[in-house]
């Protein structure tokens, strides 16, 4: 595993029109690029995920996995405005000499392949075998592969939708609401809105799962609680909650959580393309989708939307306890339709 930075010291125009002098990305291989430069696979992560796929996909990616190292080239990079090393708010405004903070240029989706592609002719890579992501990975790899539709041989995108729903942007300003709430939000140092942030997660996480999965695994009371009079008692799903929140937030911060919700809310591949029926039948790669029967933050709906309008694409809905987070965890369900769809077929 190497973990690089890239350093882009020219121009880049955003959707929005801001122009950036420069930017970096942080970014992960695993592997090795082989001669014939066929055997690269781009991984795309997550919202509050990192470059190194092999720590949150470890089920996928990794020796012996179907992505292993021993064959294939493997890419991850850190997606801009992200707490994980690329460029993101807490980095130097060059027109103040002072960080971004909450003026951080928005990158959308768009946006952030932009910088993909320069990291892509940095390396010298063309063909790209195959690309993987779920969620918000997902839709940069569906951005992707129409702004560039020649560029992918095989697309994997796991729990995703073509165009982020009304539901999913409530979710993501409820969340974004929860940080203004914050009293300390309104400064402009690092740590502002750390505890509206952990609300913000709380609020996520009910979207991530489901009321099946909470009665299973957050059911009664808290161990704390045992013996306790009922009034001093603290159930089990209240803690957790909290214990999530305060999670997050020794590993991530508010400005990347509040800028990067905006990016997924921009996500619409049909924006400026004609619609996004369109932009999808513009895909050239094979395509596997892959949806969760329980995921209520990109139902499957979405994913046969997906596959309804990428030309011979193959989708399957798999069954999970975990909701959308099931494409972080059902990792042999998952693996195995992979092997099925890159083993050769005569």
């Amino acid at each position: 595993m190497d973990q690089l930075i890239y350093q882009h010291s020219e121009p880049i125009t955003l959707e929005s029109g801001v122009v950036l002098p420069s930017f970096h990305l942080q970014y992960t291989t695993y592997g090795t690029l082989n001669e014939r430069k066929d055997n690269v696979v781009w991984v795309f992560h997550a919202l509050t995920a990192s470059s190194e796929a092999a720590d949150w996909w470890p089920g996928l990616v990794g020796d012996q996995k179907v992505f292993d190292p021993q064959n294939h080239f493997i890419i991850c990079a850190n997606m801009p405005g992200s707490h994980y090393g690329s460029s993101y708010p807490l980095d130097t405004d060059p027109d103040t000499g002072a960080p971004y903070y909450h003026d951080f240029p928005l990158f959308t989706l768009r946006d952030m392949v932009l910088t993909y592609q320069k990291l892509r002719a940095h390396l010298g890579i063309d063909k790209i075998w195959l690309g993987i992501g779920g969620s918000m990975g997902g839709m940069q790899l569906l951005e992707w592969a129409i702004m560039e539709p020649a560029r992918f041989e095989n697309i994997i995108p796991i729990g995703t939708n073509a165009k982020h729903s009304p539901w999913g942007v409530a979710l993501n300003a409820s969340q974004r609401m929860a940080i203004e709430s914050d009293c300390t939000w309104a400064s402009r140092t690092a740590d502002a809105g750390h505890n509206g942030m952990k609300v913000a997660r709380s609020i996520a996480l009910l979207s991530y799962r489901d009321y099946t999965a909470y009665n299973k695994t957050q059911k009664g009371f808290s161990p704390e609680s045992e013996g306790k009079p009922v009034d001093q008692q603290v159930f089990r799903a209240e803690t957790y909650q909290r214990y999530q929140g305060e999670k997050l937030a020794k590993r991530f911060n508010a400005f990347s959580y509040y800028a990067l919700s905006r990016s997924m809310d921009s996500h619409d591949v049909g924006r400026n393309r004609g619609g996004v029926e369109k932009a999808l039948q513009t895909i050239e790669a094979r395509t596997l989708i892959i949806g969760i029967f329980t995921d209520i933050l990109f139902p499957p709906d979405e994913q046969l939307f997906l596959s309804q309008h990428i030309k011979d694409a193959e989708v399957h809905i798999i069954n999970s306890m975990y909701g959308h987070d099931g494409f972080l965890l059902e990792f042999e369900a998952i693996e195995k339709l992979i092997t099925r769809f890159l083993t050769p077929k005569f």
